[in-house]
């Protein structure tokens, strides 16, 4: 059946379809030319017009002109039978040489649609657009579906006559869904256990999707499972109002004795009400079968899975532990199926958060050392046998991961991957390594940890086997070839494999390679004890700071290159060598005697001696004007290898989100509109689960152990006084500061970092001077994997126009976390 018509000149008609699910027949398109990329900056020309109230979106109405003089008009556009719009191509988009206007490719949200819905009165839908990069509903931000999975339902309240949505991206299935209760439990994202028969599967947790679409934040949760008679109550976490969360509970599953799968049945209620019920199905496998387990993340407090292919007859200790990492689109549990179980050992895959998640880096890569970390104390393997492989963005993966962190693995085997987000992001290959200007070369430095191949020489001790089917049109060969050159002027021990005529995936054996794993077998890790040279780069003490017994504390410039080339004589108790970008280095002293004197030779500075105190000793160096010198451990508020920055660290550890409602009205929708905008990209993309706080409800007490993210300013957001007094980063209405500088106007915007008092703890901002300085930060690169932000940056909305031109200051904070002209860059005004 129809419903009412919208915008009758535009003919914009919408259809009802089954259980009243309303799609759209036609809309009006235009090119926008946004770019977003693995960078800070984005640009986004109708964002901006939208913000300033310059949008007019009529058919045949000029929206903007081209560089060449040339119109771009809106246009009308029509759905194909299944509702799905599919507009617009990017070979109508120039490439160009710089990174931050064309990082890789126009993303698939290049292009907007616009369509509109005249609602009969105010009600509340769930909104679900597939194919879709982001949105506008109304003016606010909400999470798209870039990939068409289909489990975003976003609940809006539609306001009364007409509502207006811009949706960035080309090939779009647009729903409202009305609502027929306020809280929903979905089924369509569930994380879940394997039920592994003959272990003890009296308390498994399962986690899915609730939506709230009443403006009140729903509490007093619990959720009952019930499954072969046995039935557990959990209590879960509040829901903001017209938002979703992930939440978890337990199921006993102990009833179950055969393989098999089993309905389990959920009913949620609210205090002694009940609101919504559903039912889920789990899955019992035989001992020796693939499996998934689930755990509680440290990142975030919310559930995640791994998959384990397990060892032949059974776990065997201090046996062999294989770590997989899977490729883009691949859940963990197919990749570990991939495998034959083998002898030796156990495999296990992590998960990335997501199928795609965050390309292993980021909290991809916290998610694949959390894993490892949950693998060793389950199978508690032989610690010289440990290995790391994975196929295609886990072929990145495996790259990426054995270079950040080379002491953990005996052997790494990346199979039909590429090197560098850097290199395979780019449009050409090879994305330079100058910009057009400072701000431009700061920014794409914090990215720094992205470029693998500067980071090869940490490659040394580790066996490496790369494989690569010659006829890979996905990642082609001359990625693994390029890090066969790489790695063939300095590594004495590598094997590398074309398979001929092998394509991207050439069956299982793409990964589950006979011959990686022979390599892999007369491969072992030494301890620390045996290790006495040490050659070890990295980008950011907070990405990865320790080799072995050296650990680079802090750097001279934050997020360019580190590297320690010592060597340790224990007989002659000297250690000696070179560094390079390294202010303050720690080397642990255990394997000398208490009461031993120890010279130590760093580049040209005369001998230091130090007598170790105790067998667990460390000694602290400092780079000063006139060489090394001994020093003591530097103070718990110093930036430190726990707590380091960037900006992105602070979505670490819990992190609670903290909402400014001091403002006025349009400021505190505007800093609401964020936060669970970000909420909304944090499920997407990580799998992830936040809670939402008022400003009027956080109380340090409360959230001890975790960081803050506040939304918000010094005039609208409470919390403000109490975490950020001391920052040299100031926002207020109209103003903003960073030392002796100022800007004024309501359009300015900041994301910085600030260290809170506990020293492993952060504060992340998110600040704007007015609403329109608010809106210019909405867009979250930051979540983007790989992404490269440095501690602080202050920018208009005028970039969204105007790229980096719009940036007025960016960089890191210096070691005791002050402001430094040496490690900042800006445009002037």
């Amino acid at each position: 059946m129809k419903t009412r018509g919208v915008l009758s000149l535009l003919l914009l008609a919408q259809t009802m379809v089954a259980q009243d699910t309303i799609r759209f027949e036609k809309a009006l398109a235009v090119q926008s030319g946004s770019r977003y990329g693995r960078e800070a900056i984005y640009t986004d020309l109708l964002s901006y017009q939208l913000f300033n109230g310059q949008l007019q979106p009529r058919a045949g109405n000029l929206f903007n002109k081209t560089g060449n003089g040339d119109s771009i008009i809106w246009r009308p556009v029509t759905a194909d039978e299944g509702g799905r719009f599919r507009v617009f191509s990017r070979r109508n988009f120039q490439r160009s040489n710089n990174p931050f206007l064309n990082p890789g490719a126009v993303d698939r949200g290049a292009d907007y649609l616009y369509i509109t819905y005249d609602a009969p009165q105010q009600q509340a839908v769930l909104l679900r657009i597939q194919g879709s990069a982001g949105l506008y509903i109304n003016g606010a931000p909400h999470m798209g579906d870039p990939y068409s999975v289909g489990y975003m339902h976003i609940p809006v309240l539609l306001k009364k006559g007409l509502n207006e949505i811009y949706i960035r991206g080309a090939n779009v299935l647009p729903e409202l869904i009305p609502v027929q209760q306020a809280l929903h439990l979905h089924t369509d994202d569930v994380t879940a256990p394997h039920i592994v028969l003959n272990k003890n599967n009296s308390r498994l947790k399962v986690a899915l999707v609730v939506s709230n679409a009443s403006a009140g934040a729903a509490a007093d949760l619990s959720v009952t499972a019930a499954i072969k008679g046995k039935a557990l109550t959990s209590a879960v976490a509040a829901i903001p109002g017209l938002a979703t969360r992930k939440i978890f509970f337990e199921v006993d599953g102990s009833a179950i004795n055969q393989k098999g799968k089993y309905d389990c049945k959920l009913v949620l209620k609210r205090g002694n009400q009940t609101v919504h019920s559903a039912t889920i199905t789990l899955e019992a496998v035989l001992p020796g079968e693939h499996y998934s387990s689930t755990f509680v993340s440290c990142i975030d407090g919310s559930l995640q899975y791994y998959a384990v292919t397990p060892q032949v007859q059974g776990n065997k200790e201090s046996q062999a532990l294989f770590l997989s990492v899977h490729g883009a689109g691949v859940e963990a549990i197919g990749q570990a199926r991939a495998y034959q179980p083998k002898d030796w050992g156990n495999l296990v895959a992590a998960t990335n958060r997501r199928p795609r998640g965050f390309n292993w880096e980021d909290w991809g890569r916290l998610d694949a050392m959390e894993v490892l970390k949950i693998a060793k104390d389950s199978f508690k393997p032989d610690p010289s046998r440990i290995y790391l492989t994975g196929h295609s963005m886990g072929g990145h993966g495996t790259w990426f991961l054995g270079a950040t962190y080379p002491d953990q693995w005996a052997a790494i085997g990346p199979a039909a991957g590429y090197a560098s987000l850097k290199d395979y992001g780019s449009a050409d290959g090879r994305i330079p390594d100058s910009a057009r200007s400072e701000v431009e070369r700061l920014l794409l430095r914090s990215g720094n940890q992205s470029d693998v191949p500067k980071l090869a020489a940490n490659y040394q001790p580790l066996g490496v086997y790369i494989l690569h089917g010659d006829s890979d049109r996905v990642v082609p060969v001359t990625y693994a070839r390029q890090m066969r050159e790489v790695l063939g002027t300095f590594h004495k021990d590598f094997s590398y494999y074309e398979y001929p005529g092998g394509e991207h995936w050439f069956g299982d054996q793409s990964v589950d390679w006979p011959p990686m794993f022979d390599y892999f077998k007369w491969h072992r890790r030494l301890p620390d004890s045996l290790t006495n040279t040490i050659d070890f780069t990295t980008s950011s003490p907070g990405i990865s700071a320790s080799y072995r017994w050296a650990t680079i504390y802090q750097q001279l410039h934050p997020l360019q290159f580190s590297r320690i080339q010592l060597h340790r004589n224990r007989p002659a108790a000297i250690i000696s060598g070179n560094t390079q970008n390294v202010a303050l280095l720690k080397l642990s002293l255990d394997d000398f005697q208490p009461g031993t004197t120890i010279n130590i030779r760093l580049d040209s500075t005369p001998s230091l001696s130090y007598t170790t105190l105790s067998s667990k000793d460390s000694v602290y160096l400092i780079k000063t004007h006139s060489g090394w010198a001994l020093t003591k451990p530097p103070a718990a508020a110093s930036k430190n290898p726990l707590r380091y920055g960037t900006f992105k660290e602070a979505f670490n550890k819990r992190m609670v989100f903290v909402v400014g409602t001091r403002g006025t009205a349009a400021e505190n929708q505007a800093n609401r509109d964020k936060a669970i905008y970000d909420a909304e990209s944090w499920y997407y993309r990580g799998n992830g689960a936040v809670d939402i706080v008022n400003d009027t409800e956080y109380q340090p007490t409360r959230y001890t152990g975790r960081n803050i993210i506040i939304y918000g300013n010094a005039d609208n957001n409470s919390a403000w006084k109490i975490l950020l007094s001391e920052s040299p980063v100031q926002v207020k209405r109209n103003q903003l500061s960073a030392g002796d500088k100022k800007w004024t106007g309501d359009n300015l915007a900041t994301y910085f970092v600030w260290p809170q008092k506990d020293p492993a703890l952060l504060v992340g901002v998110i600040a704007g001077t007015g609403v329109k300085g608010m809106k210019a930060a909405y867009a979250n690169q930051y979540f983007a994997g790989g992404s490269g932000f440095p501690d602080f940056m202050i920018f208009s909305d005028q970039m969204l126009k105007d790229g980096a031109a719009g940036v007025k200051l960016a960089g890191f904070f210096d070691n005791s976390w002050r402001l430094s002209n040496e490690q900042m860059a800006g445009t002037a005004d």
